[in-house]
């Protein structure tokens, strides 16, 4: 099975589904009379922590205005774990329709995709602005929707869970030249990963039969409802206009004695 080409881009969905919930940060400043004098959009970029601290670093005085260099947020992804909690069958499978054509899929693996999310500010005030705006909305999940597969429609509701918190101060020299107070924020997606795509050789479903009898057992029974349902057409196609045969035949004592009846929906 192992060669069968295929990508979904399903992991790198996550990834920027994850960064899409914190581009719309802001961090205000106001003078002693509570009057803004200004709103920041913190950037924001998919990057480990240590690059931002060595461009930090190459600017020793630090004498430009705040907005410059902080605040600022990166994220990235630390680890993909397989989640056994979330497993179902694997052998199951569903169908969707790709246009006209029926394809067949697996059921999907759970998997839990780690990110970091780290708060770079010289401010302490900064930093609280930037949490405060984040936390409120992880009790301790936040969904996001995510188009999994894009060719037969899956989508799926994916939680992001809040983890961890720690806090740290970057400095340089002794305590009083600090040079950055860094949060991480460490989450957990909870996202499915997709096998390839067939197309499905079962065909579709063009009868369904339901028999109801009047005891639990089915040798004894005296009585027999016989439910039947087809299209009408019986060749018809999904996105065709039709409509359905409904049949219901009684047997007792295996004598058949209802008559039947159409139905069009």
């Amino acid at each position: 099975m192992l060669g069968t080409y295929f990508y979904h881009e399903i992991i790198r969905k996550t990834v920027i589904s994850f960064g899409t919930i914190f581009n719309q940060i802001h961090v205000r400043h106001e003078d002693k009379n509570n009057n803004s004098i200004s709103d920041i959009r913190v950037p924001l970029a998919y990057a480990p922590v240590q690059k931002f601290l060595a461009r930090i670093q190459q600017q020793p005085e630090l004498n430009k205005a705040t907005q410059i260099t902080l605040p600022r947020m990166s994220f990235e992804m630390t680890s993909i774990r397989y989640d056994p909690t979330r497993k179902s069958n694997i052998t199951q499978t569903f169908k969707a329709l790709d246009g006209k054509n029926l394809k067949k899929v697996f059921m999907p693996v759970p998997f839990n995709i780690g990110f970091d999310l780290n708060i770079l500010t010289k401010l302490n005030d900064d930093a609280l602005q930037i949490v405060e705006q984040i936390l409120p909305f992880f009790q301790p999940s936040f969904n996001i929707t995510i188009d999994l597969i894009d060719s037969i429609g899956e989508k799926r509701d994916i939680p992001v869970v809040l983890e961890n918190i720690t806090f740290q101060d970057d400095y340089e020299g002794d305590f009083s030249t600090r040079r950055a107070l860094i949060y991480t924020l460490s989450f957990t997606a909870k996202t499915y990963l997709f096998g390839p795509i067939a197309d499905s050789t079962d065909g579709l479903i063009r009868k369904v039969q339901a028999d109801i009898y009047t005891s639990t057992d089915v040798q004894t029974a005296k009585r027999e409802m016989r439910y039947t349902v087809t299209p009408d057409p019986i060749d018809a196609n999904p996105d065709d206009n039709f409509g359905f045969n409904e049949t219901i035949e009684f047997f007792e004592d295996g004598r058949d004695f209802s008559p039947t009846r159409k139905i069009d929906i």
